[in-house]
């Protein structure tokens, strides 16, 4: 053996040897049982030529740790008190609403005179009815929507609302029999053509944002579109209807479901065709029967309370399309409940019908309900809402004031032809564009002389 390999292996001993003293302490330490032996793990190899580990014993002691000087502790201090909140009322913001004025251009023109009868009030709601006596009327004419269309594009956060007949002949009293014949038609496709035709009619307006309340009253029996004499059917159509529109490019449309209140012929929940193609779960609500109050409306069976927790459930707006006075002469208790559970639950939109007997500014008979209507929207605009005041009422209108000047209604002026003038009647939509009527002068002929 030469003297290098005699030197590896005194130095693999020295390692051997230092590994097997660590072994022994380690093995007095936490973990392990008295007298309990322990297998240390072998050490690593150790390279040629490294010097020997020295023995445990000529290792220097780790020099102890000084002692950290004591510190002060450091004095309490006392905990801020918090600082007061005053809760913030949340803000009502009104909805938006209108008004039913008449179907064609004289609808138009009048929303800017009730406005002026309200203080400014803004009216971002203009509703019309597409007439149902035929089809080519259903699919909305030339001539018929233009007015209402640009009405609505004048200004961007106006709504136009459009009522539309499911079936021609809507009102002729057509028996339950030909119009359950008639409904399971339409679930084939039958009357498909007719509401593309009105889809596209209302995007080449420029009015595919339109609120379509398709089929209301469909749980009464006034109109040949109502639901009862086939539900199943009736839903397959309504269906039918919303893909048809919603097929057409550009289109935004929103459906409105809206049944009268209470059961009327048939309960309106087996009307409702699914949440898939009901944007809106609306309610046309008059003050009827006779004698009914407020609150038995709300609480009656498909009510307006009814109405609300449906469209909660369905994760709906709610609206009220056509809404007002009927049965229980002028009375303003309802109309100021009405406003004030309008205000409360927060509709898309609402849109008064104002004509007699349901109106309060076009209709003379009802000043006391016309008073608490006026109060109420008097300048309103998307604010806060502003209490409900009448004759005789102790309750003061939050701003914008109650105006002082007399608040009976006073219905559009109708225009009186100049002297020796005979207007010619062209029709609502040229007068529309023309401003007026026009007037043929008697004496035109002994000017020309």
């Amino acid at each position: 053996m030469s003297s290098q390999q005699r030197g590896a292996r005194s130095r693999r001993l020295a390692v051997t040897m230092a590994a097997a003293a660590a072994s022994v302490v380690l093995a007095s330490g936490p973990g392990f049982a008295a007298g309990t032996a322990r297998v240390a793990d072998p050490p690593a190899p150790t390279p040629t030529g490294t010097p020997p580990v020295p023995p445990i014993s000529s290792v220097s002691p780790v020099p102890p740790i000084p002692s950290v000087p004591s510190v002060s502790p450091v004095p309490s201090v006392s905990p801020v008190p918090p600082v007061p909140v005053t809760p913030v009322p949340p803000v009502k913001i009104s909805p938006a609403f209108g008004a039913y004025l008449d179907y064609g251009p004289r609808g138009v023109a009048r929303i800017a005179e009730l406005s002026h009868w309200l203080g400014g009030a803004e009216l971002r709601v203009g509703h019309t009815y597409l007439p149902g006596d035929r089809w080519t009327n259903i699919e909305g004419r030339h001539g018929f929507l233009d007015v209402w269309a640009d009405w609505r594009t004048r200004q961007a956060d106006r709504m136009l609302v459009l009522n539309v007949p499911m079936m021609e002949r809507n009102e002729e009293n057509v028996s339950d029999a030909e119009v359950r014949l008639l409904l399971r038609r339409a679930a084939d496709g039958a009357f498909d053509r007719h509401f593309r035709a009105l889809a596209e009619r209302l995007v080449e307006l420029k009015a595919p944002d339109t609120v379509v309340v398709l089929g209301w009253e469909m749980n009464g029996t006034t109109y040949t579109h109502r639901c009862g004499p086939d539900p199943q059917a009736w839903k397959t159509y309504w269906k039918r209807i919303v893909t048809t529109m919603r097929a057409v490019p550009g289109q935004k449309f929103r459906f409105d479901f809206a049944p009268n209140r209470g059961r009327d012929a048939v309960p309106w929940t087996e009307c409702y065709p699914g949440d898939d193609t009901v944007d809106i779960i609306g309610m046309d609500s008059y003050d009827q029967p006779t004698g009914l109050s407020f609150e038995e409306q709300v609480k009656e069976p498909y009510g307006l309370q009814a109405q609300v927790d449906f469209a909660k459930a369905h994760g709906k707006p709610i609206s009220y399309p056509e809404w007002g006075l009927f049965r229980n002469g002028d009375n303003s208790a309802y109309m100021r409940s009405m406003l004030a559970w309008m205000d409360a639950h927060q509709p898309l939109y609402n849109t008064l019908t104002d004509y007699c007997p349901h109106g309060v500014w076009q209709c003379a008979d009802n000043p006391r309900s016309s008073q608490v209507y006026r109060s109420v929207l008097f300048g309103r605009t998307d604010g806060p809402a502003p209490q409900p005041t009448e004759p005789g009422g102790s309750t003061t209108p939050t701003t914008p004031a109650t105006p002082s000047v007399p608040v009976t209604p006073t219905a559009p002026a109708t225009a009186v032809p100049p002297a020796n003038c005979s207007p010619v009647q062209l029709g609502d939509w040229v007068e529309y564009w023309l401003g007026g009527k026009l007037c043929l002068r008697l004496d035109w002929w002994s000017r020309s002389r």
